[in-house]
């Protein structure tokens, strides 16, 4: 009796099968016949054209809410759009021109700039700490969902809580900075050289947890042979994280960043329940700007131009981004294939 793995054939010089029992007779002798037609199946793979026609639908209903407001940006951008039964004028470039000269235009994207690398950079860094120190902790699960209960707060509920808390005459937190001889008096909204740290302050606290999610999801992703292989090395637990885990979550990290960064160039909930913009200007960003100008002083064509090179500039930021926090094992590969 022959096992799985023995065959009763041996291929001669020739590459005819000959039998190890019966040398003289050849395969075509015993009547097998090589075919190398594939048995038909009942479970045939389905074309391309059939995914398509699955994604068409997605596809028509996300090209309907995007590309016409996307053309409407830019037709208001290209005109003097007014209010009422008035004809838009045609300005052509003006509205672009008229930025090049406005100052407040380029400090809310200098303010942009800092409060979205301030609340990026301590996210980040916090987030990902969270995530190392929760996973496969004991009580993980309960952990993690008390973390994530600020991110399921609206942004105008989280803003008027943290108007509340930073209040200089009831305010808890306000008391506390004042305690620790972080404020003078003055409420840490109130003066303009403190109020961005404010409202970066209710950033991190409210988007921090998203981070930790991601990561901790990358984290479950991390091969256990490599951390293994690295602890018999001799690795210590920060240089495991490092040199193994830290590699393996780049692709994680990249999302999370780039859910933060657009979101940090699109919502102005929080910041204008906490201060509007003020004070002096000191908190009024980019976006910020922008709900003035279109939706305070009706200067829509303006508004247009603004938003249109807001969207230029995300989405330019956004592919570097990409770039510079790419798959460090990808960029190996594609340059060993170069």
């Amino acid at each position: 009796i022959l096992n799985s793995n023995q065959s009763i054939w041996e291929t001669d010089m020739s590459g005819e099968g000959v039998s190890k029992r019966h040398p003289i007779f050849t395969a075509d002798a015993w009547g097998f016949r090589a075919s190398e037609k594939k048995p038909d199946t009942m479970n045939q793979s389905p074309s391309r054209l059939f995914y398509v026609y699955l994604m068409a639908p997605a596809i028509a209903l996300l090209a309907a809410i995007t590309i016409y407001p996307f053309l409407w940006l830019i037709y208001m951008s290209l005109h003097k759009v007014k209010l009422g039964p008035v004809e838009d004028k045609w300005v052509g470039l003006k509205n672009y021109a008229r930025l090049l000269s406005d100052a407040k235009y380029f400090d809310g994207w200098v303010l942009l700039a800092k409060y979205s690398s301030l609340c990026l950079t301590f996210e980040i860094i916090i987030g990902v700490l969270l995530a190392v120190v929760l996973n496969n902790s004991r009580y993980e699960k309960v952990l993690v969902t008390l973390f994530l209960m600020p991110m399921m707060v609206s942004p105008v509920v989280a803003g008027l809580l943290w108007f509340y808390l930073y209040n200089g005459t009831f305010g808890w937190y306000h008391w506390l900075f004042e305690s620790l001889g972080l404020l003078d008096g003055a409420s840490i909204l109130g003066r303009p050289e403190t109020a961005l740290i404010g409202i970066v302050i209710v950033d991190v606290w409210q988007w921090t947890p998203l981070i930790t999610l991601i990561t901790l999801a990358g984290l479950k992703r991390v091969p256990q042979d490599q951390l293994e292989a690295s602890m018999v090395d001799g690795s210590s637990p920060i240089r495991n994280f490092f040199s193994v885990s830290l590699p393996n979550i780049f692709p994680f990290l990249l999302i999370a960043i780039l859910l933060r960064f657009m979101d940090n160039f699109r919502f102005i909930d929080a910041i204008l329940a906490l201060t509007g913009g003020g004070p002096a200007d000191s908190t009024k960003l980019l976006p910020v700007y922008l709900f003035d100008v279109s939706f305070k002083f009706f200067k829509l064509g303006r508004g247009g131009a603004i938003a249109f090179s807001l969207l230029v500039v995300t989405i330019i930021l956004g592919l570097i981004l990409v770039r510079i926090f790419e798959d460090p094992a990808r960029k190996q590969a594609m340059s060993a294939q170069d």
